[in-house]
């Protein structure tokens, strides 16, 4: 089953296209990493997964063809937008029976048992909480739910370190326990590459890379030699992109394989997900998109340390 799919989507805002013929499916069963600059898409298509928002061209669906927003699709699908739209003058408790009422499933006991477990006062106003209690109880009340699929748009653009780590780590409980598929939005690679097994990268409101981690990673290499013209021109690798500092040049090229050997006077060394999600955003003609036949356009500009 995938939990997204979709074909040529695009939505418009007045003038501007904020996301751009997006083709892309999301099997079920991963934890998907959504990467891209600010302006890239990102809530958008998340929004439009929910069924918040309505496409202005193409299609989308979740969960195996559901439409989004459709009440199956909703009883399935949690979702947790980036300001955590919660009521501040209720206290937790009151927030949990507003949430209940207006889902079709609810557990209860779920819900309460994760707040004792994280301290949370069901008595304390959600505006007197901290930004980390008030990111776990929007993801309470999103768990709560029972969902299949969870959508997060930058849960943790707001929280400092501590809380980050805790959110993630509930989060990966919860995705243990429930055999949950997550789509996460977040700027922070770092939090990302320690939980994400697929990644999907917007640029420019179009899809630029996607496909599983394992995958990308094994097809990337970092290649550390001299600079110059001869950095310019190794033909037998797509160069994604080209970093040099006086004599040295470091590349980020794809390859068929982990094993492909470097070139005389190169050194060879494995790429990690931080390392390639900025070489890509750096260059938005730079793709490599998930199908039958996997094609890279690769600008390969060079840029001056």
């Amino acid at each position: 089953m995938n939990v997204i799919e979709t074909c040529a989507l695009g939505k418009r805002y007045r003038r501007n296209w904020a996301l751009r013929d997006c083709s892309l499916t999301v099997p079920a069963g991963h934890v998907v990493a959504l990467v891209g600059p600010n302006g890239a898409g990102k809530t958008t298509l998340l929004n439009l997964a929910a069924g918040l928002l309505r496409p202005t061209r193409g299609q989308v669906s979740v969960l195996g063809g559901e439409r989004p927003g459709s009440a199956a699709a909703r009883s399935r699908t949690g979702f947790v937008a980036q300001d955590a739209p919660l009521y501040g003058h209720l206290p937790a408790g009151d927030m949990l029976r507003v949430a209940r009422n207006l889902n079709l499933t609810w557990d209860e006991d779920r819900a309460q048992a994760r707040l004792a477990e994280l301290a949370i006062p069901l008595d304390r106003k959600v505006r007197q909480l901290s930004g980390g209690q008030r990111a776990q109880l929007a993801l309470t009340i999103a768990l709560a739910k029972r969902p299949e699929v969870l959508i997060l748009d930058e849960p943790l653009a707001s929280l400092d370190p501590l809380a980050r780590h805790d959110f993630m780590g509930s989060l990966m409980a919860a995705v243990a326990e429930d055999s949950l598929s997550v789509v996460f939005s977040s700027h922070v690679v770092s939090e990302l590459e320690r939980i994400a097994d697929y990644l999907l990268v917007l640029n420019e409101g179009r899809l630029q890379l996607a496909g599983e981690v394992d995958a990308l990673l094994d097809t990337h290499r970092i290649l550390t030699g001299p600079g110059g013209e001869m950095a310019l021109n190794l033909k037998q690798f797509a160069v994604v992109q080209v970093r040099q500092a006086g004599a040295q040049a470091q590349l980020l090229v794809r390859t068929s394989s982990a094993a492909d050997p470097a070139p005389p006077g190169w050194l060879s060394s494995p790429a990690s997900l931080e390392d390639l999600v900025l070489a890509y955003l750096r260059d938005p003609k730079a793709s490599v998109l998930p199908g039958p036949e996997v094609t890279a356009a690769a600008g390969g500009e060079a840029v001056r340390a």
